[in-house]
């Protein structure tokens, strides 16, 4: 029998650990005792509907963006917030699904938010991250180069008067399928859906052909896969200077085109402990990118 939402505090008893099937998350509020408490009361009824409802979408959800797909054709909140952030980028192939960690993330915080004072507040779902911040709030994230690394290569501090309220990571190691070979590309934007869908397209552009790079067709690792028969990467091996150089240039291409069309605040790409830089913020904070 399968097992329904898993809701602790963690040992720490500031933070809310809240895991359903797939979905992982930590959440944080800063605030007053009373405020704090109901917030997170807010959060655990929320989450205790969200993933039901995402099933119950999932083949819409796992079809390409069309023309005629916008948020009002999906039932749910959080569908809607994954369907608004992949239209975005419509003209290039995406599914809501490319998104669907970091709005689930912006979707517990809404409601863990709602009507509540809370001077700071963080919903994190595997690393995608929504931030709520009042006004002289911060919160600072680890910008990794290798998800398995135990320490990150340069953190950032996000400010109240910044236009970012989300935070995301994608690469060939994370939890989903990548068409690229980047080890992680991290990205800013004003949502964690917006960022989660962004980094997935950025890191499948981090992309070369060469000999050491095993391909596989999404559907052969896993049937339910989004991306059907588009071939996914496996492995990495080594590359040399130039096909690593020209990876990263080609994803640093499609970061720097979505920054000047305003969908992200910016982003880091790493592949083999070298990096490309998307944002003078962000140059500064990964000293090994300057």
């Amino acid at each position: 029998m399968a097992r329904g939402p898993q809701i602790a505090m963690l040992p720490d008893g500031k933070r809310l650990h809240l895991q359903y099937g797939p979905t992982d998350l930590i959440v944080e509020a800063d605030g007053e005792h009373d405020e704090v408490a109901a917030a997170y009361r807010q959060a655990i009824a929320r989450f205790r509907t969200l993933l039901p409802e995402l099933v119950g979408e999932l083949p819409r959800l796992r079809q390409p963006m069309a023309e005629d797909m916008t948020a009002d054709s999906f039932r749910y909140s959080t569908a809607r917030r994954m369907a608004e952030a992949a239209r975005l980028h419509r003209g290039v192939f995406v599914t809501p699904m490319a998104g669907v960690a970091g709005a689930v993330a912006d979707e517990v915080l809404a409601a863990m938010v709602k009507g509540r004072r809370l001077h700071r507040a963080y919903a994190n779902n595997g690393g995608d991250i929504a931030i709520h911040l009042e006004d002289g709030a911060e919160f600072t994230v680890g910008l990794v180069d290798r998800p398995e690394a135990p320490e990150p290569a340069g953190r950032f501090t996000i400010t109240h008067a910044m236009p970012v309220r989300g935070v995301a990571t994608s690469g060939r190691q994370g939890r989903s399928f990548s068409l690229g070979i980047a080890d992680a590309v991290t990205v800013l934007a004003r949502s964690a859906a917006a960022a989660d869908v962004a980094a997935t397209l950025i890191a499948n552009r981090v992309n070369v052909d060469h000999p050491a790079i095993e391909r596989r067709p999404a559907q052969a690792l896993d049937p339910d896969s989004d991306l059907g028969p588009l071939p996914v990467t496996v492995s990495v091996g080594p590359l040399d200077e130039a096909s690593r150089d020209a990876a990263l240039d080609a994803g640093l291409a499609c970061a720097e085109a979505m920054r000047e069309a305003g969908l992200i605040h910016g982003a880091v790409l790493a592949l083999y402990e070298t990096y490309r830089v998307v944002g003078p913020e962000l140059a500064k904070a990964l000293p090994a990118a300057a």
